[in-house]
């Protein structure tokens, strides 16, 4: 059965979110269907708001509201400490620990030779320029384990070694980890006693 076009609409748009096949768009779709017209109202403009009302910050290339976002303009952040993370998640990850008070940068992915990700893809120029801006002693690579994570840690450690210290997050993250879903302890421990790479 074809369901009408308005639903039809509907579903295939909610099949192009991550992890969202056609049965749970149509799952979600006809939930909606069910939902009071107050509430789709809302959650409409909160997505219609997601891009109105946020920003890329200038330096560390996080989501914010404002420009610097709110740790870039924190007088007591530390800011010869520069951790590189792949996504905003990542970064929200690590800033829940309360271990960690330097600086972020966020990669806007990892390096992927089979998806066709290379260095230049990603804010690695801007990365380069920071560094030589900024009196940065340390840089944490807080990145996946994943071999697209270790390609682009590889990277990064061989183009920035000779400017700074560079270490890697270690103990109680596994290999093939993806640092969103660690929790707050596993993560606090692996800046605790990250690594320096040579």
């Amino acid at each position: 059965m074809r369901y009408p076009l308005a639903i039809q609409n509907l579903i295939e748009r909610l099949s192009f979110l991550p992890s969202v096949g056609p049965k749970t768009a149509e799952r979600y779709a006809f939930y909606l269907l069910n939902q009071s017209e107050e509430r789709l109202d809302n959650l409409a403009q909160a997505i219609k708001e997601l891009k109105q009302k946020t920003t890329l910050c200038k330096t560390c290339f996080s989501v914010s509201t404002n420009n610097p976002c709110p740790i870039c303009a924190d007088p007591l952040r530390h800011k010869n400490f520069l951790c590189i993370v792949e996504n905003i998640q990542d970064l929200a990850a690590i800033e829940s620990t309360k271990q960690y008070d330097g600086l972020y940068f966020v990669l806007g992915g990892l390096i992927n030779t089979i998806e066709g990700v290379g260095p230049e893809d990603l804010n690695i120029d801007k990365l380069a320029k920071l560094i030589q801006t900024e009196e940065i002693k340390e840089i944490i690579l807080a990145l996946n384990f994943t071999l697209e994570g270790e390609t682009t840690s590889l990277y990064l450690s061989k183009i920035l070694k000779n400017h700074v210290k560079i270490t890697r997050l270690a103990k109680g993250l596994p290999a093939g980890s993806d640092l969103e879903y660690a929790d707050e302890t596993t993560l606090s421990s692996a800046l605790k006693y990250r690594n320096e790479i040579k």
